[in-house]
């Protein structure tokens, strides 16, 4: 006997933040994806430092009941939102106040005031934006003549999610470029005559990569068949691959079962002291 499927669960999540609100839909998501057949409906409320602002949350709020969570560090403002949840008989939740009380006992210290501080244009933000400009100057193969400009190099056959893997480490303020490897084409020779930036090579199954490259191609509206998704093609150029890997010995990653952000964090973790093989 078959098992129904369990209906999913919809809810109405707020987020009030006085900031750009990204924090906070980040720990949302993070937190919500921990229950199984939980949607939520997302309203995002940014921005919140004033009063009539709050006021306009609220009252946006009582429409659609659910749970709020935020990050407002004016005092007046958390008193006014918490209790205008008490009125509403909603749950409240101050998202970083468990972390910032626990931190802050554990230094000594007190508490900044400021709002949005996390996106000061300090240098931090100044890096992080040099890397995104880097990464994207540098993505597939471009830029090639100073690669040794970077920290990291990803090196793969098509479709082995290099790029979103290079944006995401540039989020961290990392400077990524990505080279493809081509069958029928020779590599670079500025890759290989790379000294100072580490390279990292990724790798796939050949079932995930030509599913990934089907469903490619379909986007493009491109239904003619060719090596880039025959089975023996993309299996030799998965060899070929893995042979030039090992002649160089560059650390390899398998993302056939990582999401973006699980590569990108192999690929940190690599970049702060481990080498070698990390691939499952």
């Amino acid at each position: 006997m078959t098992t129904p499927p369990r209906i999913s669960t919809f809810f109405h999540v707020h987020l009030v933040s006085d900031s750009t609100g990204e924090t906070l839909n980040a720990m949302a998501r993070a937190v919500c994806a921990r229950f199984e057949n939980v949607l939520p409906i997302e309203h995002i409320y940014a921005l919140v430092r004033s009063p009539r602002q709050l006021e306009r949350a609220l009252t946006d709020i009582e429409a659609a009941p659910g749970v709020v969570m935020h990050t407002i560090v004016d005092d007046d403002l958390r008193s006014a939102l918490e209790e205008g949840c008490r009125r509403l008989d909603m749950t409240c939740i101050a998202a970083l106040d468990p972390l910032v009380s626990a931190l802050s006992r554990y230094l000594g210290a007190s508490l900044s005031r400021r709002v949005g501080v996390q996106h000061t244009l300090d240098n931090d933000y100044f890096n992080r934006m040099d890397a995104l400009n880097y990464a994207i100057g540098h993505d597939d193969g471009q830029g090639g003549q100073d690669l040794s400009q970077a920290d990291v190099i990803l090196v793969g056959v098509s479709r082995t999610s290099k790029t979103p893997t290079c944006i995401y480490l540039a989020h961290r303020g990392v400077r990524a470029a990505n080279v493809p490897l081509v069958p029928g084409q020779p590599i670079p020779e500025k890759l290989l005559e790379v000294r100072h930036a580490m390279v990292v090579a990724l790798t796939a199954s050949p079932d995930r990569l030509i599913q990934i490259r089907r469903n490619r191609l379909l986007s493009l509206k491109e239904n003619r068949e060719s090596a880039y998704t025959d089975v023996d093609a993309v299996r030799e150029e998965i060899v070929q691959a893995r042979r030039l890997y090992e002649r160089q010995g560059w650390p390899v990653i398998d993302v056939t079962r990582r999401s973006v952000e699980e590569t990108a964090a192999a690929v940190l973790n690599l970049l702060n002291g481990g080498r070698g093989q990390v691939e499952d």
